[in-house]
């Protein structure tokens, strides 16, 4: 762990997001942080992370990580908000807890005590013109209740959370952290700007904060463009396929 900066924080709130389906989380937690101009506070880097390095602007590199930064909330009844989000996943199943835990024990140690994950559902409905889903689950009802005030909905009964947004909210609860995680519904295979703006309108609500997401929208519309584009390519090929399909019937011949 690398800190920037030592901070007194408010009541703060963790929200973290990563990698993983349509870009959801990081996406979600970046924006956010951008938008509330939020102060570098710190980095993690793990041996579970990939092994290579990332190239910066005028040809700089880094190792890839877990970054951290802080938000002093001026509203005297909103908490401090502390933004985690990464490079990637990690690459094990114990780099997932591994890495879980060096970001919630930093976390604790800034005083925070509520968690808040972010991550991506899979659905065949996701990216099209209609608002995506943003379903939540939480480890007590008091949280819970307040996202579904804020416009989510229950996860629905066994649904299982994968990857780092999932062991988050499950680590928190082992370590005594009131945890909640949000997911936004998505087809998971582009970044899903639709999707991310879905649960940044429930977080600002959840939390207090007022964000700008005039940016967000022109992303969406980008990503719509190409979700069109790719079920125009789909069907062209489709089409091909099946008109390749019947010139070959037409060739074949039996003989009995």
């Amino acid at each position: 762990m690398r800190e920037a900066a030592r901070v007194v924080l408010r009541e703060p709130v963790l929200l973290a997001g990563f990698p993983g389906l349509g870009y959801v989380g990081k996406i979600t937690v970046t924006y956010m942080a951008r938008q509330l101009k939020a102060k570098r506070l710190a980095e993690l880097y793990s041996p579970y992370f990939p092994y290579h390095v990332i190239t910066t602007r005028g040809g700089g590199i880094r190792l890839p990580r877990a970054q951290f930064r802080y938000y002093q909330n001026g509203n005297p009844n909103g908490s401090d908000l502390v933004f985690c989000t990464s490079d990637s996943q990690a690459q094990s199943l114990e780099g997932q807890f591994e890495v879980v835990e060096k970001i919630l024990c930093y976390a604790r140690g800034l005083g925070v005590k509520s968690v808040i994950s972010v991550g991506g559902f899979s659905s065949r409905g996701g990216g099209g013109e209609s608002e995506p889903k943003a379903v939540c689950l939480a480890t007590g009802r008091r949280i819970l209740d307040m996202l579904v005030s804020a416009g989510a909905e229950p996860s629905p009964l066994g649904n299982p959370i994968v990857g780092l947004a999932g062991v988050t909210s499950g680590m928190a609860k082992l370590m005594g952290l009131e945890a909640a995680c949000i997911l936004g519904e998505t087809i998971g295979h582009l970044p899903d700007p639709g999707s991310a703006k879905r649960v940044v309108t429930v977080l600002q609500r959840l939390l207090g904060v007022s964000l700008d997401l005039e940016p967000l929208d022109k992303e969406i519309l980008k990503a719509m463009s190409v979700f069109k584009r790719m079920e125009e390519v789909q069907k062209e090929m489709e089409s091909l396929t099946k008109g390749s399909l019947e010139r070959e019937a037409r060739k074949m011949t039996y003989i009995s």
